[in-house]
């Protein structure tokens, strides 16, 4: 088929690569001519593990395209997907500028029938309101154009968005037309050859909704354990064996059961706010999601009020070692990450931060610590340690889970350890003669 993705953040580059693999044809669509510059030049403006490779190879096989004319790429187009940001609105509500903007260039280019595919983060609703501002522009041509608007919301995770999306568990297809059901079946039908059941079709509304109830459902997973985790501490239990005594149940399971510093990114805080303003909209408070927030915003706090706690109110003088600053490993994505609060609530006290992260860095610089003049950068982890009075872990990369505990224990002013992952075994760090901090245990 011929696509068009309109908007090459995360989703639209993930999402226009990956059905180029499969053989479709597809153009990336972007006003910023730089960053398609960027990409017809094999500059990635995200890191995603397996994505500058795939769209190397693409683009090298004439199935993926970049361009800022979304007009003249209409006029080929089977389906056209909407995959542009829907950032987070003063009141808490997706804003959806972008999308309806999209949805009205649409009605002033197209010249044929067309599928156009809801790919964003969208609240319900959301459909409607491009189906009525795509209907509009066709009126002022006098044209009379079937088309049909479809939510297919996406759900790829950070760091595996490739294996998620050429792999996926499930496929959600909302619509009101077979037609374009039918069309969407086919274009998905290589991704899982050997179980067609993962394609799961419903109204538009209904599958607009699931996106946000699956990422609220997992961050209600996640503040839930963070709240026993602080209870844990409080009544003398270890969380970490707590959680494999309610993981072992089949109904639980071990998934998003990991008690740390809050989560993050760009989905989970976003798609929560704009579910629970949703409810707000419709007359109806939801208690559980305002609470899943709330727990969340207070837990991204826990490892700054640990180092207080042993070091005191006055950091000045203080110098500690950050490793980590992506919200989660195999990502850059720094938004909501718990480690811009810990380092903030930290330099304000006249601490001194060494900071390193395998790819968050330059994000850190460039925007979301910008300001902190306290914050220093180094090229590896062991490099932050130097006169370190304690190092605290923030991000579970692969390269922090067996380090050098000698090297660790020489460098450190003191040996101690904050660990925001509880990526360590406590008695284990005891024995090696660290003063070590959990999340979940005294």
């Amino acid at each position: 088929m011929n696509l068009t993705v309109i908007g090459t953040g995360y989703v639209g580059l993930v999402s226009g690569t990956c059905f180029a693999e499969m053989g479709n044809t597809v153009t990336c669509i972007d006003i910023d001519q730089k960053k398609i510059d960027n990409l017809k030049n094999g500059i990635i403006p995200i890191y995603e593990p397996g994505l500058e490779a795939m769209v190397s190879r693409n683009v090298k096989n004439n199935t993926l395209h970049f361009s800022t004319k979304l007009s003249e790429n209409l006029e080929k187009c089977d389906v056209a997907f909407i995959a542009v940001g829907t950032p987070m609105g003063d009141d808490g509500s997706a804003d959806l500028q972008y999308v309806l903007q999209v949805a009205r260039e649409i009605g002033q280019h197209m010249t044929h029938s067309l599928i156009v595919v809801d790919k964003s983060t969208v609240p319900v609703g959301t459909a409607d309101k491009v189906r009525d501002v795509i209907q509009q522009e066709l009126d002022k041509r006098n044209l009379s154009l079937s088309f049909d608007v479809v939510s297919n919301p996406e759900f790829l995770k950070e760091g595996d968005a490739i294996n998620d999306f050429m792999k996926p568990d499930r496929v959600v297809v909302g619509s009101d037309s077979e037609e374009a059901t039918d069309k969407m079946r086919a274009l998905y039908s290589p991704f899982f050859r050997s179980s067609t059941d993962r394609l799961i079709t419903m109204d538009v509304r209904s599958a607009e909704m699931t996106k946000y109830v699956a990422n609220a459902m997992l961050a209600t997973k996640i503040s839930f354990m963070n709240e026993i985790a602080n209870i844990c501490e409080l009544v003398g239990a270890d969380v970490n064996r707590v959680r494999v005594g309610i993981g072992s149940d089949s109904r639980i399971g071990y998934s998003f059961i990991y008690p740390g510093s809050g989560y993050g990114g760009s989905c989970f805080p976003k798609d929560v706010k704009a579910l629970k303003k949703t409810a707000e909209e419709h007359g109806y408070t939801a208690k559980l999601i305002t609470s899943v927030e709330e727990v969340n915003n207070k837990q991204k706090l826990v490892i700054a009020k640990k180092v207080v706690s042993r070091f005191g109110e006055d950091l000045t003088g203080k110098t500690f070692a950050v490793w980590g600053l992506a919200f989660k490993p195999e990502t850059d994505d720094m938004r909501e990450a718990p480690a811009i609060y810990i380092i903030k609530e930290l330099t304000k006290r006249g601490a001194k931060v060494n900071a390193y992260d395998p790819k968050a860095m330059d994000e850190a610089k460039h925007f979301y610590l910008k300001d902190e003049t306290n914050v220093s950068y180094f090229e590896s982890k062991y490099e932050t340690l130097k006169d370190a009075d304690a190092m605290i872990l923030l991000t579970e990369w692969k390269e922090f889970r067996s380090p050098d505990f000698e090297e660790l224990n020489a460098r450190l002013k003191n040996p101690i350890i904050f660990d925001g992952r509880n990526q360590y075994n406590h008695e284990r760090m005891l024995k090696r003669g660290f003063e070590y901090f959990q999340i979940g245990k005294k």
